[in-house]
């Protein structure tokens, strides 16, 4: 409906002339839903917009725009309010025409060519394989899974991928972590490094190189530790770590060292790739920072920025010169020991993401990314892509709650929840729908108790037992050896009169709107809100009426109407992950 007075719209400014389309803009001629009934069903300001490019008084401008509205049976009237506004009464025939449209495109309804095929590589997740999936990771996995939902169904081609961070310092940490376990398998006794991962999982890892190895890695403790700095709290814990890597690497050799690590990182990937898959989170491509590497793109991004003249050495490194493309100061690429940095990682998978032919970039970060975007757009922008092409969306932390006490969380100390731990507590669906109930860059309070509880307080019982009470009648139906006849029902819409099936029936036909605004925005927590809203709607009216009378004009009608909300229902729940049941 929306869109179709859009294009009315259009129409009367074309037929109007003067420039008024081209003053308009590309899709500017829009229309949005009235806040109070008694103001119309839609309202648009096109008319104060223009009023100067037409030299016009906006009311008197409003009034030329009506009279040149083709006729539509969309359209029962119109009227002119405040200093300009338009407001737009639809007919009964144009919500009988949409419900119509509900039955006839099933789980397609809502979808649109809002995208018109734009090429959108949406990339999300990418932790560390240094250890399992916490809550955090759960939130940017639901958030990242369910926007490429909204915008595949808003007509974008969405490619998804994991970028798996298998290179670096992280993930030597985490082999020589595994290292020290195995060592204390092995019955040497060694301190464990401060700064090294203390998870249950690194113990699991060790027991694998253990029985894979036998004692063919195992050094003694004292040729282990000797001459090492000290560890926190004397020392430095990271030049502690290092200096063990250093040793690991000389005492095993590098290939002893890789065995390591290429089985710390095969496990990790594995649990990673095991949890998103069992939480409903499936991607397209998982792509390796070693294969980034090895395939030469960092060395070809370099060499682009070293030939046009954008880098420079200072004390041994390397320097992109960033400040000149909006950043806050120069990143460095190459360190003085001849290491590449993560920043040279980072912009030279941006620019191969370009180069696959992927017009927008779109990351989901965790919150501590924030200084991510204008380093990374200064790199594309001067290798003479668009800056504006990468869209960062970053998500904020995530706290859990248990009888109001909060759960306390850090990694590397492995006090942490973890994805599984959580969707083994509450389940898939309320973890999807907790997560995206509030918008990204919010922090979210994550309450155990009430995701777990079957009440109208639980969005997710809530929302799905809305569908669910749809089902209900159906069988009801059936217990009474009636048929639906949808035929019957959708020529009958104009009796549904009723303030409930009027707010039901305005309330449905707003999916397509819900979704193109979830899309535009990228906010999936607008999506939750408008389907707790039609829930409501739904509810209200199954308590207030009888859908199953003698009449079979007024039961078909209701039935054409409460399907079609049970339909939106569905395809709303299921761009979110989250099912849809018919009984609960």
């Amino acid at each position: 409906m929306k869109q179709q007075l859009e294009q009315l719209l259009a129409s009367a400014l074309a037929s109007l002339g003067g420039g008024l389309a081209e003053a308009a803009g590309v899709g500017a001629a829009t229309v949005e839903r009235s806040r109070d009934a008694r103001h119309g069903d839609f309202a648009t300001n096109i008319a104060l917009r223009l009023a100067k490019a037409a030299r016009s008084n906006p009311r008197e401008l409003a009034q030329r725009i009506i009279a040149a509205l083709p006729p539509s049976p969309t359209l029962l009237r119109t009227e002119i309010a405040g200093a300009g506004f338009i407001n737009f009464f639809l007919s009964p025939a144009a919500y009988a025409e949409e419900l119509a449209a509900i039955h006839e495109r099933a789980e397609r309804y809502g979808h649109s060519t809002l995208g018109r095929g734009e090429r959108v590589l949406l990339e999300f997740v990418s932790a560390n394989p240094t250890g399992p999936l916490h809550v955090g990771h759960g939130r940017q996995a639901a958030y990242g899974a369910t926007l490429a939902n909204i915008l595949a169904a808003s007509g974008f081609e969405v490619a998804r991928e994991y970028y798996i961070n298998d290179a670096g310092r992280q993930v030597d940490i985490l082999a020589v972590s595994t290292w020290v376990r195995y060592l204390e398998a092995c019955g040497e006794s060694l301190p464990f490094p401060e700064n090294g991962y203390r998870g249950d999982y690194v113990r699991e890892i060790a027991a694998q190189v253990r029985s894979d190895e036998g004692d063919a890695l195992r050094r003694a403790a004292p040729t282990v530790l000797a001459g090492l700095p000290p560890d926190a709290p004397e020392g430095d814990k990271e030049e502690y770590i290092d200096a063990l890597i250093g040793r690991a690497r000389e005492l095993i050799g590098a290939e002893g060292f890789e065995r390591v690590l290429a089985l710390s990182l095969e496990r990790m990937l594995a649990d990673i790739r095991a949890d998103l898959q069992q939480f409903g989170v499936r991607f397209d491509r998982w792509y390796s920072e070693r294969e980034l590497e090895r395939s030469g793109a960092i060395e070809r991004a370099l060499e682009r920025l070293e030939r046009d003249g954008r880098l420079y050495r200072e004390q041994g490194a390397t320097w992109f010169r960033a400040t000149a493309f909006g950043d806050e100061k120069d990143r460095v690429v190459v360190r003085e020991n001849g290491q590449k940095t993560y920043f040279a990682s980072d912009i030279a998978y941006h620019l191969e993401k370009r180069e696959r032919g992927f017009e927008r970039l779109i990351d989901v970060l965790g919150a501590d990314h924030h200084g991510y975007v204008a380093r990374v757009r200064a790199g594309l922008t001067a290798m003479g892509e668009p800056g504006e092409s990468l869209e960062v969306n970053l998500i904020q932390f995530v706290s859990l709650f248990r009888a109001g006490e909060k759960i306390p969380m850090g990694k590397r100390e492995a006090q942490f929840v973890t994805l599984r731990q959580l969707r083994e507590e509450v389940g898939n669906d309320a973890c999807r729908l907790f997560y995206l109930m509030r918008s990204h860059d919010q922090p979210l309070d994550f309450d155990l108790e009430l995701a777990k509880s079957r009440t109208n307080e639980n969005p997710v019982y809530y929302i799905q037992y809305a569908h669910a009470r749809v089902a209900s009648v159906l069988k009801q139906m059936a217990a009474r050896n009636l048929q639906f006849d949808r035929a019957e029902g959708l020529a009958n819409t104009a009796l549904l009169t009723s303030a409930h099936e009027q707010a039901a029936l305005a309330c449905v036909t707003r999916f397509p709107e819900a979704l193109e605004q979830s899309a535009l925005n990228r906010t999936p927590h607008a999506l939750v809100h408008y389907l707790r809203e039609l829930a409501n709607a739904l509810h209200t009216y199954y308590n207030a009426e009888p859908f199953l009378v003698e009449d079979s004009k007024v039961r078909n009608a209701r039935l054409a109407l409460v399907l079609g909300v049970q339909q939106v229902l569905r395809n709303g729940l299921g761009l979110l992950g989250v099912s849809a049941p018919e009984s609960m």
